[in-house]
């Protein structure tokens, strides 16, 4: 018998009576399994398990092609994946061709008696003596077809009415099938396409590692100081141990310890800071540590400290060079021993924390004077790391500027923007206040400005009416008369470098912060906005003498006036050749 060729209005024709209900309730079924979460081939692989309770079939096979028409996915139920390939491949080409070119079903009701059959030989599949069906119907993705649903079954009585009704069920099925595979599809597109953005952005990553080693919200810079900083804080942070941050004001202190914690093992529990300074020795000693109902006038209840509130986190202790010495005992034994009792308290508590701490002072200079404890200084000193001051870094105050008139503009609601030559004054400031002096500088300017974007001429220095420079340019009331310090010399970009005896320092491998001068930072400059004068070889000999004759020849009281270390004087002692008197 020939093969029927199923026209589409036979297969959307209603069905009727009881093969109806029982169509629906597998199109109900089969639904549920393509809607469930899973791998495509395992959810298809279910699919033809079911259609096996629905359908008198003896093998059941979908095959989902590929854009050259070659099966990518074959899946049998009843067989292998292997055996359900092989059976697919040895399927008359004639027979899955029409089905793939006309777009419509395919029904066989004798395989051995239709042409497309012949000489197709059924022994490897059936017994000689069987008498097999064949229907086949295509899967579809938006009027392509992109693969097929055949099923083969026993031939019987009312056969071609029963294939009519199989026809109809299969087509629905196949119709399910096709969506469900073009959602796969795209999400394993989609997939793709951000993994492989990955590996791009992966690769950029890979590229600038050795310029930018770590990023951490706050901290803004690109230049090789901070990038050096940056590579300690990173190298540090992955320890318990304890970090020093030694640094002029201003220099953003908290915000590298904030890194410190954020790229820490420590990261997911507390980050507590406290300001030293701020707060009188009792008070201090309540807030670190807590205490006990009725301790003292006031305490109502009970309260924890920051050691208790940091337990297992960063306890950050900022100016901790302005610690009294009789609170530094107390200090010094939490530290070391990891236990503590609140103020009122006779129970001894015991925390985990890992301690950074911040200073501007010269703790060397206040040990050696009996201000601070020596086994402290130790103890806070296992990990020293010294920010370099804003003059080190010219280079990154243009993106600095930028992000602080960017705040200002959320903040405020405007669309400010910053001139190249705005720019170039602030760069030529040397900002012994550092970044916090360049965020109020950037913001004085934006709220006075009269265009929409900053020029040159919008800085108060520009008209001798800088509050900074006037007060930095004082001279300092502790040096002797007539004595003047040595200044900062500009370098070839424009920003401030260090004087020449304190680059001297720097090659003999010092590591340290680079020193303010004795006069607050600007000296020998009409204003903090104005170049300064380069300083010859002759000038800074002839300055180091006289700092040295105004010491009475003790090096470590030239140091005190010219803002520098006894090793730094002594090497450029030795650097200009300067024999030293003995009296």
């Amino acid at each position: 018998m020939a093969a029927a060729q199923v026209t589409k209005a036979s297969v959307e024709s209603v069905p009727s009576g009881r093969h109806s209900d029982v169509a629906l309730y597998g199109v109900y079924e089969i639904s549920k399994l393509l809607t469930a979460p899973g791998k495509l081939e395992a959810i298809l692989a279910r699919v033809l398990q079911l259609l096996s309770s629905f359908l008198d079939m003896r093998h059941g096979l979908i095959a989902l092609l590929g854009e050259s028409g070659e099966p990518e996915v074959v899946l049998g139920s009843g067989w292998s994946e292997a055996t359900a390939k092989r059976y697919f491949e040895r399927l008359p080409e004639r027979a899955i061709g029409r089905i793939v070119v006309t777009q419509m079903p395919l029904v066989v009701p004798d395989m051995k008696e239709d042409p497309l059959f012949e000489n197709w030989d059924l022994s490897e599949w059936a017994a000689p003596d069987a008498n097999l069906a064949f229907v086949g119907v295509p899967i579809k993705d938006r009027g392509r077809v992109i693969g097929t649903l055949t099923i083969d079954r026993e031939r019987g009585r009312d056969l071609h009415l029963r294939l009519d009704e199989d026809v109809r069920f299969l087509v629905m099925v196949a119709n399910l099938v096709g969506q469900t595979v073009r959602l796969h599809r795209l999400v394993a597109n989609d997939r793709e396409r951000l993994i492989e953005a990955q590996h791009r952005l992966q690769k950029v990553m890979e590229r600038t590692a050795p310029d930018d080693p770590v990023h951490h919200a706050g901290i803004i810079g690109s230049s090789r100081a901070i990038r050096a900083v940056l590579e300690k804080v990173r190298v540090a942070a992955k320890s318990h141990s304890t970090v020093l941050l030694r640094g002029e004001s201003g220099t953003g202190k908290e915000l590298f310890a904030r890194a410190l914690h954020d790229l820490s093992p420590r990261r997911a529990r507390p980050f507590v800071p406290v300001n030293c300074a701020a707060l009188a020795e009792s008070v201090l000693e309540s807030e670190l540590f807590g205490h006990e109902r009725g301790a003292f006038t006031g305490a109502a209840a009970t309260r924890k400290g920051r050691f208790e509130l940091a337990d297992g986190g960063t306890l950050f202790l900022d100016e901790i060079g302005e610690v009294s010495p009789a609170f530094q005992a107390k200090l010094l034994r939490v530290l070391q021993e990891g236990e503590f009792e609140r103020v009122g308290g006779t129970s001894t508590l015991k925390v985990d924390v890992r301690l950074v701490a911040a200073t501007n002072r010269d703790l060397e200079e206040a040990v050696s004077k009996g201000d601070f404890r020596s086994d402290l200084y130790y103890r806070i000193s296992v990990v020293p790391i010294v920010l370099p001051p804003l003059r080190a870094r010219p280079e990154d105050i243009p993106p600095l500027a930028r992000e602080f008139l960017r705040r200002f503009n959320e903040e405020n609601g405007t669309s400010l923007s910053i001139s190249s030559g705005a720019l170039g004054v602030l760069m030529a400031c040397c900002f012994p206040g550092n970044v916090r002096e360049l965020e109020n500088c950037v913001r004085r300017t934006a709220t006075l400005a009269s265009t929409s974007t900053i020029v040159a001429e919008d800085f108060a220095c520009q008209h001798d009416e800088c509050m900074s420079a006037l007060l930095w340019k004082r001279p300092a009331q502790s040096l002797p008369p007539g004595f003047v310090p040595l200044p900062i010399a500009r370098g070839a970009n424009g920003g401030a470098t260090r004087p020449a005896v304190v680059a001297s320092s720097k090659e003999s491998g010092e590591a340290g912060p680079p020193p303010a001068p004795a006069d607050g930072g600007c000296p020998g400059a009409a204003s903090c906005g104005r170049g300064h004068g380069e300083a010859g070889q002759g000038d800074e000999r002839a300055r180091l003498i006289e700092a040295m004759d105004a010491a009475g020849w003790v090096q470590a009281k030239a140091a005190r006036l010219l803002g520098l270390t006894p090793r730094q004087i002594s090497y450029a002692l030795r650097k200009f050749d300067i024999p030293i008197k003995k009296f």
